[in-house]
């Protein structure tokens, strides 16, 4: 199952993320989105885990936790829209 986890500290690494889902179960990956020009937290993240039980677990239990002084925010992801480009999406509603 994959999983979005928002209002991170910019200091939040991969491995605090993997460190964190690790504790309900087996992480296949864990990334923390970066500016590209910056190399800077965004303050967002994806968590891949393979066991559905563990990864609703996981939700359940951190969603709204305290880390780092945030409540952060954890839900499952939402399917990635094909071809989503903000230049199209505008045109089209003019």
């Amino acid at each position: 199952m994959n999983i979005y986890v928002s209002n991170l500290g910019y200091s939040f690494q991969d491995e605090d993320l993997s460190k964190l889902f690790g504790e309900y179960g087996n992480v296949s990956s864990a990334k923390v989105i970066t500016d590209k020009f910056t190399n800077r937290s965004k303050g967002f993240g994806f968590v891949e885990m393979s066991d559905k039980q563990a990864a609703e677990t996981a939700i359940r239990e951190l969603d709204g936790k305290m880390i780092d002084g945030r409540s952060v925010k954890v839900s499952e992801a939402r399917p990635r829209e094909e071809n989503r480009s903000r230049s199209n999406s505008y045109a089209r509603r003019w």
